[in-house]
């Protein structure tokens, strides 16, 4: 199978019902933005962090292509047959069980932080602003359009993001800077 189809030459793509939409499409937009954020996950990976803390991103990469697969399916054409691309409430509850056990490391929040310290948890920093991006994107498609954990679970990981970016500079000895 060759990667180039040139189905997309006039600037359409196909959702899995077999519509084709714009490429400017607000759900295409909407699954691009998670497609990057996974990316950037990608990113961190290849910074290296502790074995911990990779296995929960690995695991995080996984649900963002699942969460990539229910956005490109309107019609949830997918979901019932196609395992794998599930997210929900156990996921969500995954990333509050992580965000509560790396907060047990750190010294409670008493200010704002700067995003920076070390280049892995900068990276976090990085694509926490790009899960927020295409959490408000995924609102715009409107609450009809999308499956309530989807949402859900863009809104726990921006902060699963935050938390392990401050767990990663803390392991790295690196101070973070208030504001």
């Amino acid at each position: 199978m060759k990667i180039y189809t040139r189905t997309g030459d006039a600037g359409e793509t196909a959702l899995f019902d077999g519509r084709r939409v714009p490429k400017s499409d607000l759900r295409v937009e909407a699954y691009g933005d998670v497609d990057e954020l996974n990316a950037v996950v990608g990113l961190v990976l290849a910074e290296g962090l502790d074995e911990d803390l990779a296995a929960m991103v690995r695991a995080v990469q996984r649900d963002l292509f699942a969460l990539g697969g229910r956005l490109a399916d309107p019609a949830r054409k997918i979901a019932g047959r196609v395992g794998k691309v599930a997210i929900g409430d156990p996921d969500i509850a995954r990333l509050e069980e992580w965000i509560d056990a790396l907060e047990m490391e750190l010294t409670p929040l008493r200010h704002f932080i700067l995003p920076g310290g070390t280049r892995a948890a900068s990276l976090l920093h990085v694509c926490r602003t790009v899960c927020r991006r295409a959490e408000r994107r995924v609102v715009q498609l409107g609450s009809e359009a999308v499956e309530p954990a989807l949402l859900a679970y863009l809104n726990r990981l921006s902060d699963f993001l935050f938390v392990l970016a401050r767990a990663a500079n803390r392991r790295a000895g690196v101070a973070e800077t208030e504001w």
